[in-house]
């Protein structure tokens, strides 16, 4: 049963504020409900940060938006609450909803529903932790048309050394994004497993990796005086150079979606992709 709702929405875009204040309306009526603070400036209502929804006692995030605003809501949890996804317009693989139907199916949910949690990856550049990925990390040339050249190690055993104009880690739930573009494979959630996929590897023999989740990849730059950038999920980035090292494993927290059908991951995939 739920008692308490938070909603939040991409605010820079009128057509999901709008979703957004129609939720809210509807669902104050019924029991308590929590706004980001950028959607609540929009709305005229006081805000609650998106970190801080859990304290206050939220059950369940309604993100308005597309795929990014999904993640930038579950990048700002640290043990992320059942997120569901409602899409306005885009092909994204983390809204199941469309607008017109937000309010019947947050209706549905409200006596109850199930969540599926997809793992995260931890992301430290030396000793500093970056926000964890649900999608990917990306670590990208900081200059266009620059190549890198780096070593990647999983669990201490050297997995590849090459030049390239970057490199995808990415979960399951991100094999759908950046790592299937760049030729990565397409992978079940339920598999316990990260893609390492070279971004147009300069190697002929270099192909993308599966490997356990458990996994601890660790990932350095090889040409001194190279800049590049790492990028966490696309909503969080930082330059780094080659004297830095890059450690990736599994986070302890999951990421949580709300389940809205059965039809399964297999169909998702043929809705939205073929």
């Amino acid at each position: 049963m739920i008692n308490k709702v938070g909603v939040v929405s991409r605010c820079d875009k009128p057509r999901a504020v709008g979703v957004a204040k129609d939720i809210v309306e509807h669902l104050q009526k019924k029991l308590d409900v929590c706004v980001d603070p950028g959607t609540a400036s929009e709305l005229g209502v006081e805000g609650t940060p998106v970190g801080q929804m859990r304290q206050q006692g939220v059950d369940v995030v309604i993100a308005i938006g597309g795929d990014g605003t999904v993640l930038r809501a579950i990048q700002h949890m640290d043990d992320p609450l059942p997120v569901l996804g409602v899409n306005m317009g885009t092909v994204g693989f983390l809204v199941d909803v469309d607008a017109e139907d937000a309010i019947q199916t947050v209706d549905s949910i409200l006596p109850g529903f199930q969540a599926d949690e997809r793992f995260r990856l931890d992301v430290w550049i030396n000793d500093a932790k970056l926000p964890p990925a649900t999608n990917e990390v990306v670590i990208i040339t900081a200059h266009p048309a620059k190549i890198l050249a780096y070593k990647v190690w999983v669990d201490d055993h050297k997995l590849e050394e090459l030049r390239a104009d970057g490199l995808v880690i990415a979960t399951p739930t991100g094999s759908t994004a950046y790592a299937m573009s760049a030729g990565g494979p397409i992978v079940d959630p339920r598999v316990d497993a990260a893609v390492v996929v070279p971004l147009a590897p300069f190697k002929l023999s270099s192909r993308p990796w599966a490997v356990p989740g458990h996994s601890r990849i660790k990932v350095e730059l090889l040409l001194p005086d190279k800049e590049a950038v790492v990028v966490v999920d696309g909503q969080y980035s930082q330059v780094i150079s080659s004297d830095d090292v890059i450690r990736i494993e599994k986070a302890s927290k999951p990421a949580r979606f709300v389940r809205i059908n059965d039809d399964g991951f297999y169909e998702k995939v043929k809705s939205k992709l073929y």
